[in-house]
């Protein structure tokens, strides 16, 4: 006599199994969908939490070693405050904040899109912390839509770092994401990083797939 309740669960297993293989899919990543952060250099980091600080890991990025913070920051603008931005470690060289077209408005500083880490020329802002803060001449970005690849992933695709792809969403809001920036490293993980207000548009959410194209 066949056991039906052995059976179904046979077959959700090997859906399971069918489903993941489908979304690995050579060609395919994962998005992750980037809300407004902060990098901070160690110096700015104890200007605005005190001498010596150090930040507190809350949980793990997708690339291997970035972690979001505990702590957050406060941005001042010219036109309005957002209170919590949470600052993104380790810390770095420079200080970088990256807000959505959405912020630069409440913010009150000009939407500037920019490349991570091409920061000349950009917004400044004032941040504020527990104790102290910072007046940034510039580094206030909206971070271009951009692929973060291992080196063997980009290998099998053909793609080195700096070139541009399109990347296709899938559901019921699909569009195709056009010039889009490849970043290749051994120290990458596959992502796709756009920011809410892209994510939003598209109907993305972290996790989700989306197929690389030329």
């Amino acid at each position: 006599m066949i056991d039906e309740a052995k059976v179904k669960t046979i077959v959700a297993e090997v859906l399971k199994h069918i489903d993941l293989q489908d979304r690995i899919r050579p060609g395919t990543v994962p998005v992750g969908v980037s809300g407004r952060h902060i990098h901070l250099t160690q110096a700015d980091l104890e200007t605005l939490f005190g001498a010596g600080y150090q930040l507190k890991e809350m949980k793990k990025l997708s690339q291997p070693g970035q972690f979001a913070a505990e702590e957050c920051v406060m941005l001042v603008g010219r036109k309005g405050v957002i209170e919590k931005c949470r600052i993104l470690g380790p810390v770095r060289p420079a200080t970088q904040i990256e807000i959505s077209g959405t912020d630069s408005f409440t913010l009150g500083v000009p939407i500037v899109y920019r490349d991570s880490g091409d920061t000349k020329g950009t917004p400044g802002i004032i941040v504020v912390g527990p104790k102290g803060h910072v007046v940034l001449k510039e580094g206030v970005i909206v971070a271009t839509r951009h692929v973060h690849l291992h080196t063997k992933e980009a290998d099998k695709m053909g793609l080195k770092d700096m070139d541009r792809v399109s990347v296709k969403t899938q559901g019921p809001r699909a569009v195709a994401f056009q010039n889009v920036l490849v970043r290749v490293s051994d120290k990458f993980a596959a992502d796709f990083h756009v920011d809410n207000d892209e994510g939003n548009a598209a109907g993305l959410k972290t996790g989700d797939m989306v197929e690389i194209i030329r």
